[in-house]
């Protein structure tokens, strides 16, 4: 029972840290934590669970016709996997798109819903195979487990889920028709691609140990890639706000000091912090979320008119801004 809540703790307390780690860096537009959390657990359960069956179903047919556990093995990891567990994960991240359209508003959205869901589904496969490695090798293999799926591989699957999200949101903000259709899939190419040589170069080791550092090599090279489209993308959200709340300012909806704080991250942290004392947290803290949503929709009104009912949601997070702006931090 320890080693099994041990293996639980290590499989998800690490994803409950990276999860957090993107909610974090999407600095001006937070997502709603309840979708949030719900993305998360579809991953838990709907893609860890559903990918189980469908990938063990796959192995045991290849098994059946060859004869071979380890063409069975191979094959599973370099195709089986990487269809099924980049589709099932990616469906979350589709839903969200299709259902709550008005939360999916940028690049930053769509790697940040992507990454949760595929947070989740990593907390439970990391939790099987850190419970394999007791079950194998005792306490020594629970803790090599935990280091190879923790600290080595712990963003391989918000890595590879994140060009799902991406292709999605650049359907969104595009109004190109073959640009949406093409956009998502090639993000979910990429993400299968990306898995599949993962799984390649971890399953066919043709250099030795070489191979699996190329493979960790790729894999974090990949992370930062993901990192720096990350930092790219806040500074977009960033140049948004600048662009689009110079019109509220003039208008005397916000003050120019709320201004040049909404413009900053650092010091709309620094406002949360000190609203915390002055007893104006949760009109502070919501007063820019809300200039967030507004310039996104005031972006999208721009480039794609009154899609959506853009119109209205601007007038909408407008009277919102002119309410709590007089209790808001600056």
């Amino acid at each position: 029972m320890t080693a099994l809540l041990a293996a639980l703790f290590f499989g998800f307390v690490p994803c409950f840290l990276f999860a957090y780690i993107l909610y974090w860096l999407d600095r001006y537009e937070k997502e709603p934590i309840l979708l949030l959390g719900a993305v998360f657990m579809w991953g838990v359960v709907v893609a860890a669970g559903g990918s189980y069956i469908l990938n063990s179903l796959f192995g045991m047919t290849i098994f059946a016709f060859s004869g071979s556990e380890e063409l069975a093995s191979v094959t599973g990891a370099t195709l089986s996997a990487p269809l099924v567990e980049e589709t099932l994960k990616g469906l979350a991240v589709l839903i969200v798109f299709l259902i709550f359209r008005h939360e999916f508003d940028s690049i930053l959205d769509g790697i940040v819903y992507a990454g949760i869901a595929a947070l989740g589904f990593a907390a439970t496969e990391n939790s099987i195979y850190i419970w394999r490695g007791y079950v194998g090798d005792g306490w020594g293999g629970l803790a090599f487990l935990v280091f190879i799926r923790v600290i080595l591989v712990g963003w391989q699957h918000p890595f590879y889920t994140a060009f799902i999200g991406i292709g999605l949101a650049v359907a969104r903000t595009n109004r190109n028709g073959f640009v949406k259709f093409i956009a998502p899939l090639t993000g979910w190419g990429l993400a299968m691609f990306t898995h599949s040589m993962h799984n390649f170069l971890a399953s066919i080791p043709l250099l030795g140990d070489l191979t699996c550092l190329l493979g960790s090599l790729l894999d974090w090279s990949g992370v930062l890639f993901m990192f720096v489209v990350i930092l790219w993308a806040n500074w977009m959200e960033q140049k948004n706000i600048t662009l689009h709340m110079r019109e509220e300012v003039q208008s005397g909806i916000i003050s120019p000091a709320q201004y040049r704080t909404a413009c900053s991250a650092w010091a709309q942290s620094w406002a949360w912090l000190t609203a915390i004392f002055s007893g104006r947290f949760q009109a502070t803290s919501r007063f820019y979320q809300v200039v967030g949503e507004l310039a996104h929709k005031k972006e999208q009104l721009r480039r794609h008119g009154d899609e959506s009912g853009n119109s209205s949601l601007v007038q909408k997070y407008r009277q919102e801004l002119a309410a709590l702006a007089p209790r808001a931090q600056s």
